[in-house]
């Protein structure tokens, strides 16, 4: 029987910026499991914890944040099986930020790089040679970096964290954090910490899941309880404006299927780029904010009627339809659309993925080699990976598979 819990977990009653307690409703996913919880397949999945999963909106600051925290140790077990190391699109990203780094001549020789929520290494891989490197990663993955001589703390980054940094490593000119800056809990502790191992003339580069992409693209499988806040441009300068830090430099990134990657700095270190400005002018805000994101709730239900509409129809002549790539953003759909091994037989990954051998969170659903898809010619592959889908699509018929495919956002179809 799925256990509903109510321990693990704070529900978020004042905004994680502001601290404003006018929240608003946006959209419930109901009840999820953490979307990393992989148990070994043969184990009975549906006994996983669940959690409520809502979006709301806050009034004031305009973040846009889940309702729930969760407690560190449930969201990243030991047995954490995402790694950025096995996505192309990440390691084109963090070479990609390296260049960008040596262009802006923000890091020099022997100066120290701090990569917060460092998993296995892939982004400080591209810092090995010239400079000082430090990753700090809570998770198992941390042996595989440091197996990879990526020195990795094996610990959660606080202010102890902070304090051990300092005094072995000293301060750093670099502080990232790809695609975790939304997911530790005290954001204003983080932000504190951060501020103790920063140089003075140190920067700060974060990358998120961008809201405005999100909204536009209708991406709300990448909602997960990982996923604490969604990040606007103008959200975070006000976020930076609390610690008298600014924003001097931002792009829209690809990763993730968009996200936005922002340099800050204590005030007044550097040029502010007209960039961030231009982003900003773009962005939603006030009503407009709270429509779109109305829309956004109704577009949501909408497409859950659509995916299933179309799963429905091709179970029913007797299709075998199939999984490619189990991203984290796979729990949410699979969970949200009420799928199960009845429906979906399995899940392709690639070799060396940490997740073939198990199932997927919340399901019965088993993660296998990728080859078995080419053996078994499934009528249909769901690709759950779908904003790399083109790519996706090359490498699986290039590779024989002759079924079709299944993209479900933004606009479900299936395309041969």
């Amino acid at each position: 029987m799925n256990k509903i819990i109510n321990f693990k977990y704070n529900f978020v009653k004042k905004c994680q910026l502001c601290n404003n307690v006018n929240l608003v409703g946006i959209h419930s996913f109901g009840f999820h499991p953490t979307v990393n919880n992989f148990l070994k397949t043969g184990t009975d999945n549906a006994r996983v914890d669940y959690f409520p999963m809502e979006l709301l909106l806050c009034k004031k600051c305009e973040l846009v944040q889940l309702n729930v925290i969760i407690n560190s140790e449930t969201i990243f077990p030991k047995n954490y099986a995402y790694r950025s190391g096995t996505t192309k699109i990440l390691r084109d990203n963090f070479a990609y930020l390296r260049s960008q780094i040596d262009s802006k001549k923000l890091l020099y020789n022997e100066e120290l790089i701090v990569d917060i929520g460092s998993n296995d290494g892939t982004l400080l891989s591209n810092f090995n040679n010239n400079y000082r490197i430090l990753g700090v990663e809570p998770t198992g993955v941390a042996k595989i970096a440091n197996s990879k001589g990526i020195k990795t703390l094996n610990r959660i980054f606080d202010n102890k964290t902070a304090d051990i940094i300092l005094k072995k490593y000293g301060k750093a000119k670099i502080i990232t954090a790809a695609n975790v800056f939304a997911h530790i809990a005290d954001i204003h502790k983080v932000i504190k910490s951060i501020l103790k191992i920063l140089d003075k003339d140190g920067v700060f580069i974060s990358e998120s899941h961008y809201l405005i992409g999100l909204i536009q693209t209708l991406q709300y499988d990448t909602i997960y309880h990982e996923h604490l806040r969604y990040y606007s441009l103008r959200s975070l300068f006000k976020l930076f404006q609390l610690y008298n830090m600014e924003i001097f430099y931002a792009e829209r990134i690809p990763t993730h299927g968009g996200s936005i990657r922002v340099y800050a700095s204590r005030k007044g270190k550097f040029k502010i780029s007209n960039n961030v400005k231009k982003i900003i002018n773009t962005e939603y805000s006030g009503k407009k904010l709270l429509i779109k994101l109305n829309d956004f709730s109704k577009n949501i239900s909408l497409s859950k009627l659509k995916i299933n509409q179309l799963i429905y129809s091709n179970k029913l002549r007797g299709k075998k339809i199939v999984g490619i790539s189990a991203p984290s953003r796979s729990s949410t759909l699979i969970n949200y659309l009420g799928l199960d091994e009845n429906i979906i037989d399995y899940i392709c990954e690639k070799k060396g993925s940490l997740k073939i051998g198990k199932n997927i969170p919340g399901t019965n659903i088993p993660v296998v080699l990728e080859d078995r898809i080419y053996k078994d010619q499934p009528e249909i592959a769901l690709i759950f990976s779908w904003h790399i889908a083109s790519d996706l699509i090359k490498i699986f018929k290039k590779n024989g598979f002759q079924g079709k495919f299944l993209i479900p956002l933004p606009k479900p179809r299936i395309i041969d």
